[in-house]
């Protein structure tokens, strides 16, 4: 296979594939519609994940102590009602079982990546705010990416107020965890990065980029997927060659039903992975 092979093969699937691949602290090996804005779903939650964890480092917030776990939040968009979560569009009950109660947001923001519960997010961005999502993706060197509201926000979505993410932003964000774990960098400390990625490796959604390596292959990764929408990224650790980055963002209506494993965006997205992993020697 080569680049070219790969970027023919996209070109025949309807919608937009994007994609960017490369080492840390080096320019791309490939990219491919690489700064094309898409609809972010669930891989915001990784920003909101890294502002959380600034915020604790600044002391502003507690990773440990108990905050409320409620289903009620404000609207992004001025004057809008408050909105909740539907529990049938979440992926983890183990949330919804602690309405009423309390749990740490450390808990919550564990739950937000490895099963990325939709209510575990808006309570984490609750605490942590939109400005302080919005700096991290500045911090990372995003360029276009933007989180204007919390997950289900209606009311602000049809305001014009969205979450999008690129191919390019999230490498970028990613690479900053990765590089920040060995030495200081601009999101937060050394031992902060490390644990930030100690989540993504457990995330346990594994259907598209993970499907795609071989079994055991260690990736820091976090997806996303609403209907027409399929997102992909992570830092692969390969225990022969360096790790490398990976970002596919895909807009296309590719599923022929509603099973998350065995749908043709999942499929597309583990070809990718699979095609990388093979050229993993040559990044």
């Amino acid at each position: 296979m080569t680049w070219d092979d790969l970027d023919a093969h996209l070109d025949r699937v309807p919608g937009t594939v994007s994609a960017y691949v490369g080492r840390l602290d080096a320019p791309p090996t490939w990219t491919r519609h690489a700064d094309a804005g898409h609809y972010a779903a669930s891989t915001m939650k990784v920003a909101v994940l890294a502002a959380l964890h600034r915020a604790a480092e600044a002391g502003t917030l507690d990773l440990d102590a108990p905050v409320p776990v409620v289903n009620d939040f404000a609207s992004a968009q001025p004057g809008a009602p408050r909105f909740a979560n539907a529990q049938p569009y979440d992926n983890d009950d183990a949330v919804w079982d602690r309405i009423g109660g309390t749990a740490s947001l450390r808990w919550l923001a564990d739950r937000m990546i490895v099963r990325s519960s939709n209510l575990a997010t808006n309570l984490v961005l609750g605490h942590a705010g939109l400005p302080a999502v919005a700096e991290v993706w500045a911090l990372a060197g995003a360029r276009n990416s933007v989180t204007g509201r919390g997950i289900e926000d209606f009311a602000a979505r049809e305001a014009g107020i969205t979450n999008t993410v690129t191919a390019a932003d999230l490498a970028a964000l990613l690479g900053a965890l990765a590089t920040g774990a060995d030495t200081p960098g601009p999101l937060a400390s050394p031992a902060a990065c490390a644990t930030m990625l100690d989540v993504l490796l457990a995330q346990e959604h594994r259907e598209d980029l993970a499907a795609g390596l071989p079994t055991g292959t260690r990736i820091a990764h976090k997806n996303g997927w609403v209907r027409g929408v399929r997102h992909g990224a992570g830092l692969v650790l390969p225990d022969d060659a360096p790790p490398y980055l990976i970002a596919v963002c895909t807009t296309a209506d590719l599923s022929d039903g509603d099973d998350q494993v065995e749908d043709d965006a999942c499929l597309l997205l583990a070809h990718i992975s699979a095609q990388v992993w093979a050229a993993r020697h040559q990044l």
